[in-house]
């Protein structure tokens, strides 16, 4: 259909075959030895250690932010206590335990005995996917692939000039309208896999008509902005196919004005996109052709699962849909949901669960040491593992301590999650990808499609919750064949992941262990450097008190001056309830708990002091109750543990009407009225007194317990010491003897 003039011999030369994102090589080396070695020599020219993306120009600069806020940076925080407080000791000097007892690797077996959990894709699973024989993952060049001329300029502009295996699979079928749910291991190019087909076809759409033809949905804000960056560089040799992006943590009127320009590809993460088709006007989906989910097991979870069945309903239905991750869901269920129309799987290299030149490690961390976690790091990044290194921490709350630490140690690092602005965590990506930092501190934000070249290493300081996260973090090294390490801290907590780890890496898995001597002289460091890290702390809690102020204020004043206009606004709606979104995330977290197991988690001392402070604010919101309400709570609780401390389980048969469940200060004043009523009855002489009753009440019966008596002896001080003041009148009219209740708790 198309033909092709030869690139000439000096373009050939000029770019690498088996690299896809390095961009040029010297003349004449193209043997196959010498093509061989590249992966294992480090890479000369700067403009080969860089990716193509370019992450700041997608939003404005973190000093402008500073400025516009009148706020500082963590940087300029941290000197600014190193500069009022200098260090107590010395950082440890790496000369001092070069020749410790820190081994190099060493092999340990931790071959899992468990079954493989492979093998679940067969039997059911078959005939809802279409046979993909005669599917070919190989190609020489692009030029097989039936490509346009300008694509294939644009791939030689990325040094991209031989497909990868999935990239070799999917491109045909792609351009017959396929669906397809594509699986390859990570840094395999598989965006350029859906991202190349996609445009060709968008070269032939009419060129008079403007509209939504191709929606591309990712879990994350920075995979969006790097797969619009990347179709970007692969159009921009086309007639004008425009992208735009829509992600959340930036303003909406501009991605309104995008929108209504009708693009022809729109890169968006979830929430964002269902906001603007519910709230921004002339947006609709109507005339899609193309639905893409990248990373589309992370799309599928619990998290994102209703937010794409709402994209998926709006979608039409005569369209084609592809899927792609490294680690592809197998429920059949969730891919029926998307209303995939015979899928074609391609599963590109099968047999490689792991890249070749990935070297997988693990820290062992005894339960005794769990503390020393911050000095292990710190001992291995002074040492070992210098620079261009990506740890995962669990929590944001931990990346940002860990991100003051290294500050505070004398490490260039940058920090990545939720807690932080657009600007602040694309500025972050951009200083790590340019090489301004060593260390970039990030929670599972990071951990999906992110492709940043020379990333050497991979620490997850906080295990990953499964398998999957696990193959997605250390995906983050070792691409495209380059050699990279991954090294995972392991808890007694962690054993089963251990084993699937083990099993995916086989004989090939190693144990670091760590020099004791610089793990001490770490945690002297970090137990003296706990003040200034407390100062660092409590400076940005004040600064964001502050802010919050500011905005609040704010917000007053354009009430006051535009409150017609604001009124006049539609109020935003989302397409689920409030109700709902609170059973969803309690779903959500129940399907979490449920994956975690039922084994006891041993916390850490970070952890227990949440606990503590969580109890103490329940306490202090108890206090501030009614008198009436507080004690009524405290009886309650106070009963329920008598109850489990008797541990007696009740009656099935037992008679409705029993009070055994009623709390103690109900109990008590009901007492306390029919006394008062017994009494009021014989004062009036409407009730002649029986001789056996004093002797009943000097004598109460055995079978009363400890508690009933004392309630009891108080109710009798109570009636002898008070006596009516009306004798005879109406029985209702007395009122108001036994208002509180508050006498009869046992203090």
């Amino acid at each position: 259909m198309f033909l092709f003039d030869p690139p000439s011999d000096e373009e050939i030369e000029h770019y690498n075959p088996e690299s896809e994102e390095e961009q040029g090589k010297s003349e004449s080396e193209s043997g196959v030895e010498e093509k061989e070695e590249e992966y294992k020599e480090p890479r000369v020219s700067k403009k080969k250690t860089q990716s193509p993306w370019d992450f700041t120009k997608y939003s404005e600069s973190v000093a402008e932010e500073h400025a516009r806020r009148s706020t500082t940076s963590v940087d300029d925080k941290i000197y600014a206590v190193r500069q009022r407080a200098m260090p107590i000791v010395a950082f440890p000097d790496t000369d001092d335990y070069s020749n410790s007892d820190s081994e190099p690797d060493k092999q340990e077996d931790y071959r899992s005995e468990e079954d493989g959990e492979e093998g679940n894709a067969g039997g059911d699973n078959k005939p809802f996917f279409a046979p993909s024989d005669g599917t070919s993952f190989s190609a020489d060049s692009f030029l097989q692939l039936n490509l346009s001329r300008s694509l294939l300029l644009a791939c030689e502009a990325l040094g991209y000039a031989k497909p990868t295996p999935i990239q070799a699979a999917c491109i045909p079928l792609a351009l017959t309208g396929r669906d397809i749910c594509g699986s390859a291991i990570t840094g395999s190019g598989k965006t350029a896999a859906f991202a190349l087909p996609t445009l060709e076809r968008l070269l032939f759409r009419p060129k008079g008509v403007h509209a939504i033809r191709v929606l591309i949905l990712t879990p994350t804000r920075e995979l969006a902005v790097q797969v619009h960056s990347m179709i970007e560089e692969l159009a921009k040799f086309t007639d004008n196919i425009r992208c735009c992006l829509i992600v959340g943590g930036v303003p909406t009127k501009g991605q309104e004005a995008a929108l209504r320009s009708r693009p022809d590809i729109v890169v968006a993460t979830p929430g964002r996109m269902i906001d603007h088709l519910r709230n921004s006007m002339s947006v609709d989906l109507d005339d899609l052709a193309v639905l893409i989910l990248d990373e589309a097991d992370r799309l599928l979870e619990l998290g994102f699962s209703a937010e794409i069945q709402e994209l998926v309903r709006v979608c039409p239905k005569k369209r084609q849909t592809m899927l792609f991750s490294a680690t592809m869901t197998e429920e059949v269920d969730d891919l029926i949901k998307l209303s995939l129309s015979k899928p074609v799987r391609l599963s590109a290299d099968p047999s490689a669960k792991r890249p070749a030149s990935l070297t997988e490690e693990v820290v062992r961390i005894r339960r005794m040491r769990e503390v020393n976690h911050e000095a292990v790091l710190l001992a291995m990044c002074t040492k070992t593992f210098t620079s261009k290194v990506i740890i995962f921490s669990g929590t944001k709350q931990a990346a940002h301590r860990l991100r003051i630490i290294f500050g505070l140690s004398g490490l260039k690092a940058a920090e990545l999650h939720g807690n932080l602005t657009q600007a602040q965590r694309l500025d972050a990506l951009e200083q790590f990808r340019k090489q301004q930092v060593d260390f970039l501190v990030a929670t599972d934000v990071a951990a999906r499609g992110l492709d940043i070249i020379g990333v050497q290493t991979v620490i997850n300081f906080a295990c990953p919750r499964d398998l999957t996260s696990y193959v997605h973090r250390v995906g983050r090294t070792a691409r495209a064949g380059r050699a990279g390490s991954a090294v995972t801290f392991v808890t007694d907590s962690d054993r089963s992941l251990l084993k699937a780890i083990a099993k995916r890496a086989g004989s090939k898995l190693k144990s670091r262990i760590v020099a004791e001597q610089a793990i001490l002289k770490w945690s002297q460091v970090i137990e003296q450097m706990e003040y200034q890290i407390s100062e660092v702390l409590q400076e940005k809690r004040e600064e964001m008190i502050l802010r919050k102020a500011e905005m609040e204020a704010t917000k007053a004043e354009n009430m006051i001056a535009h409150r017609d206009e604001i009124f006049s606004r539609p109020k935003r709606t989302w397409f689920v309830t409030e109700k709902e979104k609170k059973l969803s995330a309690k779903a959500a977290k129940a399907y979490l708990d449920k994956e975690e197991g039922s084994s006891q988690k041993v916390i850490s001392a970070e952890q227990a002091e949440d606990l503590k402070m969580k109890e103490k604010r329940k306490r202090e919101r108890e206090k501030n109750m009614p008198r009436k309400k507080r004690r009524k709570l405290e009886a309650a609780r106070e009963m329920l543990e008598n109850e489990e401390q008797d541990d007696k389980p009740k009656d099935k048969g037992a008679n409705k009407n029993d009070k055994g469940g009623m709390a103690l200060v109900d109990l008590a004043y009901r007492r306390a009225k029919a006394v008062k009523a017994v009494k009021r009855a014989l004062d009036s002489g409407k009730v002649v007194k029986k001789p056996q009753k004093k002797s009943n009440k000097s004598n109460p019966p055995e079978k009363t317990s400890s508690r009933t008596e004392e309630m009891w002896e108080i109710f009798q001080t109570d009636m002898n010491d008070k006596k009516p003041k009306q004798r005879g009148s109406g029985v209702g009219k007395v009122k108001k003897s036994f208002k509180s209740k508050s006498r009869y708790k046992r203090k």
